[in-house]
Order: C-alpha cells, then sequence, then structure tokens
C-alpha cells in the first residue's frame, strides 16, 4: 500500500495543478490513461484507465520553487509511474524573458521533453545523462526548468512511498574503508582486483553513438580511421586509500596527497590515454572541470581547479604510456563514501552549429575492492529518514553557477575597476588625446568581444521588465542570482548612474552600442559620408526611445510575455548573444539597426534603444557633474557641440545627462592646444606674456631696469 502523507502546498490553499490540469490531454502525460481524478491536497492527481490507476500527475510548482528569471513561476505538468519514471511532461505557463538569450519556446519545450523517460532512482540528487551546462544555447531559464523538475520529482516519489526513496539508516554491519588493507603493487595486480578501473570507447563506437542521435551534421563531424582506435580510454582508481595511492602515486607524491586533504576528504586518480581528453579546457576557462563529474547516490560533485593536481608519473610498475594523468581531491562536505559503489560520468560532445552540440555520456563504475575495506557495526536512528534537500535547493543552483563562472566575474569586475579610474582621474585620463583614443578602442573591443560575443553578458530592457514585474510578484534575489555577470553589471549600473548617469554602461559596457561604434570608425575609414540630421529633428527624435520604452513598460504590466516579445525591436540577441545565428527576419532587424550607424554614429543608441531610454529615467537624478566645461562653450564657441559623437551638447553649450554616452571626447577637446579655441587663445596670451616679458629682460639701460646706486 502506498503512504499518502505528504503535503506541499500553504495549508488552506489550493493546489496550483487545479488551475492547469484541464490543459494538458490525460494521454499525452501518461500514456494509457483515459481521465483524471480529482486533485487531492498535496497536489497529485491520478491517471486512470476506467478505475484502474495507471500512474500520478504532478504540477513542479506544488512541490518545489520554480521561480525564473521573470520573478514569476515556470509551471510544468509532469506524469510520474509507480517506477519512479517520468511518463510525460508539457510546460504550460511561464513568463521567462525566453527571447532575450535567443531561444525560441519550441526548443525549450523539446529541451523538457528529454525529460520523458528520465528514471529519478538514477539522478536522485541531480544530473545523469546531460548537465546543467551542456544544454544546448544554456539560459538562466533552462537551469531553472531541470532544478524544479528534478527536485519535485524527487519529492513526488517521495510523497509516494516509492521503493528507494525513503531512507533508513542501515542497523546491521557495513563496509568501511580500510587505511591498514592491502600492500604497495604493480599496474597488472591494481587493474586485475579492480583497484584501477578503466572505460575504453573506440572511434567506431563513438560515430555509430553520434550518429544515432539523428543530426545528420554529425557525420561530417565523424572521426578519422583507424576505427579502432580508443577514442575514450581512461581509468580511475580511490588514491586516498593507502596501498592503492602509495601504488599509482609513490611515497612522496602521497605523502603531499595527504598534506593536501583535510579530514574527511577522499582523492580519486584518473588517468587518460586515448583522442579525447577528460579534461578539456573550460577549467582553465571557468574553474571547473567540465567534462565529468562523480555521482553516488544523491551527491553529484563537479571538481574544481583547487581540487586538482597533476601526476607527474605513475609509480607502479607496468603502467601503460599515459597522456593525461590528475589527482582530485573529492572534500568531505560532498558527503562521499569511498566504501560504497559510484561512478564517474563522462561527457564527449561534438560541435554541429555555432551554439549547437550534440552530447554523449559515459559512466565508469567503480567499487572500492573488499580486500581494501572492513566490516563495521552502524547505529540506526529511531525512525526512518527521508531524503531532504541538503541546503536550499536555490541558493545551491546560483553558487553553483556563480563557481563556475568565476574567472569571468574576475576578469569584468577588473574591467569595472579600469573604467572607474578612468572616470575619477578623467583629467589625467584624456590628456594626450592618441592615447585616450587607444584606450578607448580597445576597451570596446573588449565589450564587444569578451563581455557580449563570449560571455553573452548583453543587458537588455527585458530584464529592466523582468525586475519591475518582480518588485509587484513574488521577489527574490536568487533569481536575479542565477546570471553573475549579468548581475555584477546591473550593480555596476546601478552606481554608475548615481555619478555618471547612463553614459558609463551606454558608451563603454554595452557590446551593441560598442559594434555600432566600432563599425563606424571602420566606415569612416573608408571614407562613407557622414549625415548631420538637423539640430530641431535630431532633438525631437530624442524622444522615441522613451515612448518604446514606456510602452514595453506598459506592456509588461499587462503581460511580461507579451512585452518580451515585443522587445525584439532590440536586436542585441540576435547580434550579440548569438552572433547573427537567426532566422531571416531577425538577421534583418539587426542589420536594419545597425546599417545607419555607418552614417550617423549610434544611429540606434540616439534615437531607438529602449533599454536606454529606461536607464536615462533614474539618471536624471545623478549627484555629480564631472564634465569640465568653460564658460565660452557655446557661447561663442561650438567645437565640441559640432564633434560630439552623438550630439548630446546643446548649441547653448549645455551637455544633456539623458543623451551623453560618457565618451569623454569633449574632455579631451577640454584640453588640446590644437582643436580647443579656449586653450589656443590662452596659449596665444600666455605666448605673448612670455615674449613680452623676454623682449623687457634684454632692454639695457633703461631706469626701469638699471639699479639707483646711492
Amino acid at each position: 500500500m502506498i503512504a499518502l502523507t505528504f503535503g506541499a502546498t500553504a495549508a488552506g490553499a489550493a493546489p496550483i495543478l487545479t488551475q492547469y490540469i484541464d490543459k494538458v490531454d490525460v494521454a499525452e502525460i501518461v500514456p494509457g490513461a483515459d481521465h483524471f481524478g480529482p486533485v487531492d491536497a498535496r497536489g497529485l492527481a491520478p491517471a486512470l484507465k476506467g478505475n484502474t490507476l495507471v500512474g500520478w500527475v504532478f504540477l513542479t510548482s506544488d512541490f518545489v520553487s520554480t521561480t525564473g528569471y521573470s520573478g514569476k513561476p515556470i509551471h510544468i505538468i509532469a506524469g510520474f509511474s509507480a517506477k519512479a519514471v517520468i511518463t510525460g511532461i508539457k510546460l504550460v505557463k511561464h513568463s521567462e524573458p525566453i527571447v532575450l538569450v535567443g531561444i525560441p519556446e519550441a526548443k525549450i519545450r523539446a529541451v523538457i521533453q528529454k525529460y520523458t523517460g528520465l528514471d529519478l532512482h538514477t539522478v536522485i540528487a541531480g544530473r545523469d545523462a546531460s548537465d546543467l551546462d551542456i544544454v544546448s544555447g544554456a539560459t538562466v531559464t533552462i537551469m531553472v526548468i531541470d532544478d524544479s523538475i528534478l527536485r519535485a520529482g524527487i519529492k513526488v516519489a517521495q510523497a509516494l512511498g516509492l521503493d528507494g526513496f525513503e531512507k533508513t539508516v542501515a542497523t546491521g554491519p557495513k563496509p568501511v574503508i580500510d587505511r591498514t588493507a592491502g600492500k604497495v603493487t604493480d599496474w597488472q595486480t591494481l587493474t586485475g582486483n579492480g583497484a584501477v578501473r578503466r572505460l575504453t570507447v573506440d572511434v567506431h563506437q563513438i560515430n555509430a553513438d553520434f550518429a544515432a542521435l539523428g543530426d545528420p551534421r554529425s557525420a561530417k563531424l565523424a572521426e578519422k580511421p583507424p576505427l579502432a582506435d580508443a577514442y575514450v580510454d581512461v581509468y580511475a582508481a580511490l588514491v586516498s586509500e593507502p596501498a592503492i595511492g602509495r601504488s599509482l602515486l609513490g611515497e612522496r607524491m602521497f605523502a603531499n596527497l595527504q598534506s593536501m586533504m583535510k579530514p574527511g576528504d577522499e582523492a580519486i586518480a584518473i588517468f587518460g590515454t586515448g583522442r579525447w581528453s577528460f579534461k578539456g579546457s573550460g577549467y582553465v576557462r571557468g574553474g571547473i572541470f567540465d567534462r565529468f563529474q562523480l555521482i553516488q547516490g544523491e551527491i553529484s560533485h563537479r571538481f574544481r581547479d583547487r581540487e586538482h593536481r597533476r601526476i607527474v608519473r605513475v609509480a607502479a610498475e607496468g603502467a601503460p604510456d599515459l597522456t593525461e594523468m590528475d589527482l582530485f581531491v573529492v572534500p568531505a562536505k560532498a558527503g562521499f563514501d569511498p566504501a560504497a559503489q559510484f561512478r564517474l560520468q563522462f561527457l564527449v560532445q561534438r560541435a554541429v552549429g555555432p551554439i549547437e552540440k550534440l552530447f554523449l555520456t559515459y559512466d565508469l563504475s567503480y567499487q572500492l575492492p573488499e580486500v581494501y575495506t572492513k566490516t563495521v557495526a552502524s547505529a540506526a536512528p529511531p525512525v526512518a529518514q527521508k531524503l531532504e534537500d541538503a541546503a536550499p535547493a536555490r541558493n545551491a543552483l546560483w553558487l553553483k553557477i556563480w563557481q563556475a563562472k568565476r574567472s569571468q566575474v574576475i576578469v569584468l569586475a577588473v574591467a569595472l575597476a579600469l573604467l572607474t579610474g578612468i572616470f575619477f582621474f578623467q583629467t589625467f585620463a584624456t590628456r594626450n588625446a592618441r592615447t585616450f583614443a587607444i584606450l578607448r578602442n580597445a576597451y570596446l573591443v573588449f565589450t564587444l568581444v569578451f563581455v557580449g560575443w563570449y560571455a553573452n553578458a548583453q543587458l537588455s530592457v527585458v530584464n529592466v521588465l523582468a525586475f519591475a514585474s518582480a518588485l509587484f510578484s513574488d521577489f527574490r534575489w536568487d533569481t536575479f542570482l542565477m546570471d553573475p555577470l549579468i548581475f555584477v553589471l546591473w550593480f555596476a549600473v546601478a552606481a554608475a548612474l548615481l555619478f555618471w548617469a547612463r553614459g558609463a554602461y551606454c558608451g563603454w559596457l554595452c557590446p551593441f552600442g560598442a559594434l555600432q561604434e566600432l563599425s563606424n570608425k571602420i566606415a569612416r575609414t573608408l571614407c562613407v559620408p557622414q549625415v548631420k540630421l538637423p539640430w530641431g529633428l535630431h532633438e525631437r527624435l530624442w524622444a522615441l526611445k522613451y515612448v518604446i520604452f514606456l510602452g514595453l513598460f506598459g506592456a509588461s504590466l499587462y503581460s511580461l510575455s507579451l512585452a518580451e516579445h515585443l522587445a525584439e525591436v532590440e536586436p542585441f540577441k540576435t547580434a550579440i548573444i548569438l552572433k547573427f545565428a537567426r532566422p531571416l527576419p531577425y538577421v534583418l532587424i539587426a542589420l536594419a539597426a545597425l546599417l545607419p550607424g555607418l552614417f550617423i554614429e549610434r544611429f540606434y543608441c540616439r534615437y531607438v534603444c529602449p533599454l536606454g531610454g529606461g536607464l536615462a529615467i533614474p539618471a536624471r537624478l545623478h549627484m555629480f557633474r564631472w564634465l569640465k566645461r568653460y564658460k565660452e562653450c557655446g557661447s561663442p564657441c561650438q567645437t565640441c557641440a559640432h564633434d560630439c559623437p552623438v550630439e548630446a551638447i546643446h548649441p547653448t553649450g549645455e551637455i544633456n545627462p539623458n543623451e551623453c554616452i560618457s565618451c569623454l571626447n569633449c574632455q579631451v577637446l577640454y584640453q588640446d592646444h590644437d582643436r580647443c579655441p579656449v586653450v589656443i587663445l590662452r596659449d596665444k596670451r600666455r605666448a605673448k606674456a612670455s615674449a613680452s616679458a623676454e623682449a623687457a629682460s634684454r632692454v639695457t639701460g633703461h631706469p626701469n631696469t638699471t639699479s639707483k646706486s646711492n
């Protein structure tokens, strides 16, 4: 009999499932069923065929938090069998800014469909066949979906009391690692007794497995013969067991390992010798090894660079030639049991498009041989314990994302510090026009290439709309923490608005703005004629971006989803996030935004950008006036006004902070001895005064230059 003792919804509140269950076909979610039974207080509905129970249906939001980047829940209905297998799944409601990251809803739905057939016994608290970072075009939205499906599924299995989802600590004896067992031996003995385990996949098999995924693009990228060559060829051993560790590492390396480990830590050695590298290069960039993970029951652990050491040589006699030899420490906090069975899951990928990859996973199972273990009695708690989340799951999710992008955050932080220095010491930075031009162009290239095309940290008006929407609903900081670079940039923008208005972001940190300015510089170099609009028309066109922003904001109050689609007026995702790898209509929109910029510098920034308009509104509150001006600026001098790249200086001389992009061009002119009339006139006066003084010093015999004698 199945225990029904779990309640997930708030007391007195009807399960959310009741609002959406009529929107799905029961046979689509639970094959073989023909109708739903009533939804119970926990949020579970039986799926029936006649009077026979076939399975259950649940909504993820009834069991776990599913708040996405929009600040609103992502509702997903799933079917569940008595064997803890997801029988069907469907996205029924969301408010995610999917268009921001360029992933159409159809693709999100296709990703969700892959969870059909998932057996939660294999992924109790983590993923199995793939991980968050391996979904093609992965986004915060997909991360939240993945996390919520798995955790909700586990809680449903717990609620139903399904086999394998109640954890009772054994009362009888259990095996533990024996640190005194075994002896130092050779490679052949270690592989023979199971202390060293091997996984090998040849070229023929890897090509066949990729072909089985059904993507014709994969065939063009097939591995070359000989087909019998090993493509994946890895070995693994638990080297924190002293006999195994001393055999493989030698006494000195094993001693170094012990000094590196903290109480409760364990260590695994992995060796590779095939065409494929289990390390790859991602860990250098992100501080995390993304091609494999350790899985043991509810534990899923990815190794970081600080948990890694290279092995110089294998001490065991008879070891084969190995191209990769590495040591990985499993921290005590992971909850890893070295005497229990575990597996290393290896991820093999093949790029088939600019942002698309195919993925395969292969498992290397490991069980410490009995010769290295001993049996001890274990105490049982008075009652059985249900599996619970070890820590707040959402906190764990965003922390994991921040750890994976640690190096990118550091690079961005350094760039922000440099920009802050430029603004605070702008007189020094703009003293030499040529040097400042090189500095600015280099910064724009960094913004475009690293911030935009590499890190995809392009801010969008959709971020503003999502934040405003979250304030009126279930605001959660952890939602916005799920994209580290976007969060850091928004924090920097908020601070910069108080000091320099919107220019710090629009003029220096916006990848699309950098693309516009750099493309215009290239156009000028190629002698493309530049157009200057009449001041009256130019000033009135400023209002267009504010109208667009207010329109999108109003639409978001009615429907955030509608506003997200209307925000396609922003070409950011096409030109920056997806690097123009989108359907033709979107590419044409992006080109239409860029093309006028070849003739009118930053045309889109000046007149169309709703994000710029949204930032300009609070920027009116900025507290400081950093840009230096002469009393002659605007009357009579118009040099800065004529030379301003975005014409943000009025003919009367004042700078419009709503339109200024803080390029500091006017500050370069402010000190220019060749172009600024005020400086030129001052230099002439100084030269004239100096010449007069020099001439006077040459006159001799004049009463005023001769001292009187008594």
